[in-house]
């Protein structure tokens, strides 16, 4: 892994986190929740890496059910900076052909996953989502829902330009967002595996081209 950074963590009130050893215990969580799953990570397991007491936690979290949610949180914060933000749409949409956009999305999140601390977070997020509701709902709203809706608008917007042939832009959302799931899913595996992710960077690359050529005039 690499592009290891310090960051500001959030809690669950959208406040930063400034207290270290409150720091320590979302880290260290992320790190047993990414390899033993929420359920397979005790408390005592947690406090003990920390190197404090059990009580100690209890002054920074109610349980352990709000360190997942906080993890969480601050997922979901991460993927929104994979998307471009809605008040730059219109100039994206002025500036770039559909094959441009496209690849400067795949560029974000590669940057995005690159990081260890997200590529936890996202180990995280696939272990829990057949256990936990929360994990759903990410996936469903975060993961799919945001993206096939910024997608849409953009594709919208370019087929009014001219930039992209006149269909149903949700349609076509989904099913360019549908198709990418599947080779983000693949890149992490073979990251998980410690493999090269050559081959499914090369797939990422065809299908963004094959999309852009049956997509554009």
């Amino acid at each position: 892994m690499n592009n290891v950074v310090e960051r500001t963590y959030y809690d669950v009130e959208l406040e930063p986190v400034i207290n270290t050893t409150k720091i320590k215990i979302i880290e260290v969580s992320i790190e047993l929740f990414s390899k033993k799953g929420f359920s397979g990570a005790s408390i005592r397991d947690i406090t003990k890496e920390v190197g404090i007491k059990e009580s100690s936690l209890y002054k920074h979290f109610k349980n352990k059910d709000q360190i997942l949610e906080t993890i969480f949180v601050n997922f979901r914060m991460e993927a929104d900076k994979i998307l471009p933000p809605m008040e730059h749409i219109d100039h994206i949409v002025e500036t770039m052909d559909l094959k441009m956009f496209l690849g400067r999305g795949i560029e974000n999140f590669l940057r995005h996953i690159d990081n260890e601390i997200n590529f936890k977070l996202w180990r995280i997020l696939y272990i829990e989502l057949f256990r936990q509701p929360i994990a759903q709902e990410i996936y469903r709203k975060d993961i799919m829902r945001k993206t096939i809706d910024c997608l849409e608008t953009i594709f919208e917007k370019m087929m009014e330009k001219g930039k992209m042939k006149p269909q149903n832009p949700r349609i076509m959302a989904e099913e360019y967002q549908l198709s990418s799931i599947s080779l983000i899913l693949e890149y992490n595996m073979l990251k998980e595996e410690g493999m090269s992710t050559e081959s499914i960077e090369e797939k990422i690359k065809n299908h963004v081209d094959f999309f852009s050529a049956i997509a554009c005039p």
